[in-house]
């Protein structure tokens, strides 16, 4: 398991993505965010999804996707729908 596996919805193939999309730490991503990262993994990947985006903001604030604030949720996808 690598560093960003340790955090919450981050699993090998994610990881193996941000790895691709040339962020390979936890300081690095947090640096980055979410939506930057995301973009990154969209460049190559065009089935990156909403859930992907959302998991990727949760990682960054240390909880599962699926408890973020609707807020944040209405934010996230926003930004997807103008990138998709």
């Amino acid at each position: 398991m690598g560093e960003l596996q340790s955090l919450p919805n981050i699993g090998r193939e994610l990881e193996r993505q941000l790895h691709e999309a040339g962020i390979d730490t936890v300081e690095e991503l947090k640096q980055v965010g979410s939506r930057e990262a995301w973009l990154r993994i969209l460049a190559f990947d065009p089935s990156a999804c909403l859930m992907r985006l959302s998991a990727l903001e949760g990682a960054i604030r240390g909880v599962r996707w699926h408890s973020l604030d609707p807020e944040v949720k209405a934010g996230l996808k926003a930004f997807y729908h103008q990138h998709r």
